[in-house]
């Protein structure tokens, strides 16, 4: 077994030399800044630190397995933008991936991020010492021993700090298995990474219409990604995913504890089940249990993104009815978000390929294109109040808008001074 498991590694270096994943272009950076989770910083202060932590004390972060860097640039940029002090470790074994990250933040004039050669199975050989953020996204599942690798971040992960995780998940990445178990027989992963590619790219032109793969839209980006984008998908020699309950074991091994998974709504079984006995059924669940079911209804999960602290060290989130607290929107604005609202009052949400109407209060037409960041909820209210909305209704309006919108990850609350 350890022999199989050295020679799958010797692979996945291969891999990565090869292609470098993703696949990007340092000049691209030029026209546009890609976003995702985890690891976007209103995230980070909202979910890992509740939104409590101060912008003004220095963020200390470790990227580990930073590939071609979408992670590190995207959290370079806003940290850059935002004025916040701090340095971000991008951790990476292979140099070519590296290199492709270390071009793209020449491009950005990002001065706040050290690329580092090595092994996230040995971060504290970075000689860093702690980490207030680690973000480990689409790692875990290539690794020899996935529960090892997160023990050892884990500890390397400052007081009151938390990590941003992302892991295959199994049902949204129907026919995908099939193809790499085809593809193993036809180009085993002791062959060159170039011949397995071309016997990729052989088999795809020719994939049968009832191949599995054919109906799953989720791999819009691996299938039009390039080399590195197809060879990640379907050639990669150690390729595991995880269900929710796989999911919250692991971490359980680790003893870490989740404070979201992503989206929070996207695992609430309720917005797919609407009949009302099902519901009734649905409330005699517990989280875990919830999660897992709408998995196994919604069928498109092909990823799980959370955020785990330290188990008994859950944050202490600040009070979105606070009327000192800050709203800010995650990143869509708040009037580009009403565009999307139907007649009946329904914001049309994509979670993935799978799309659902989210009720909200009328009021949310009016309310969200003023939460600026800067406004806070004292100041909505005032505003509201000059629109006819009462001082006595605001509350329960703000609540409803707030928890659903939350729930979505559209708004978080921004952080003290």
């Amino acid at each position: 077994m350890a022999g199989e498991q050295d020679a799958r590694d010797e692979a996945l270096v291969s891999q990565y030399e090869a292609y470098p994943y993703p696949e990007r272009d340092p000049r691209d950076e030029t026209k546009r800044l890609l976003i995702g989770s985890p690891s976007h910083l209103r995230e980070i202060d909202y979910w890992v630190f509740g939104a409590t932590r101060p912008r003004s004390v220095a963020l200390r972060v470790l990227i580990a397995g930073c590939g071609t860097g979408d992670a590190a640039i995207m959290l370079g940029t806003h940290m850059a933008r935002a004025g916040r002090a701090g340095e971000i470790v991008a951790l990476d074994r292979s140099e070519k991936a590296l290199s492709v990250a270390r071009a793209r933040a020449e491009m950005r004039g990002l001065e706040n991020i050290r690329f580092v050669q090595g092994s996230l199975l040995e971060p504290e050989a970075t000689g860093d010492g702690l980490f207030d953020y680690i973000d480990c996204c689409g790692v875990l599942h290539h690794l020899p021993d996935p529960d090892a690798a997160l023990a050892g971040l884990e500890q390397v992960l400052a007081p009151g700090g938390g990590m941003g995780l992302m892991v295959y998940a199994p049902y949204g990445r129907t026919g995908v298995y099939m193809l790499q178990d085809a593809l193993a027989r036809l180009a085993p992963a002791s062959e060159p990474p170039k011949e397995r590619l071309d016997v990729a790219r052989r088999v795809m032109r020719h994939l049968p219409a009832t191949a599995w793969l054919r109906a799953n839209g989720n791999f819009g980006d691996h299938l039009s990604g390039g080399d590195a984008g197809l060879y990640d998908l379907l050639l990669n020699p150690r390729d595991r995913a995880y269900d929710v309950p796989a999911l919250f074991g692991l971490l359980d091994r680790t003893g870490l504890t989740a404070t979201c998974l992503m989206e929070p709504s996207r695992y609430d079984p309720a917005l797919l089940l609407p009949d009302p006995r099902l519901r009734a059924r649905i409330e005699g669940l517990d989280r875990r249990a919830r999660a897992a079911l709408a998995e196994e209804l919604a069928g498109n999960m092909a990823t799980h993104v959370v955020y785990v602290v330290r188990r008994g060290r859950e944050p202490v989130r600040a009070d979105p009815m606070a009327p000192e607290s800050v709203p800010v929107m995650r990143e869509i604005p708040g009037a580009e978000l009403v565009k999307r609202m139907t007649p009946d009052n329904r914001l049309r949400f994509a979670f993935g390929t799978l799309e659902v109407l989210v009720p909200l209060p009328g009021q949310a037409r009016g309310l969200l294109p003023l939460i600026d960041g800067v406004r806070t909820v004292r100041d909505l209210a005032e505003a509201m109040e000059s629109r006819g909305l009462s001082a006595k209704r605001f509350p329960a309006v703000w609540k409803e808008i707030f928890v659903t919108l939350e729930g979505l990850n559209r708004v978080l609350l921004a952080p003290p001074p």
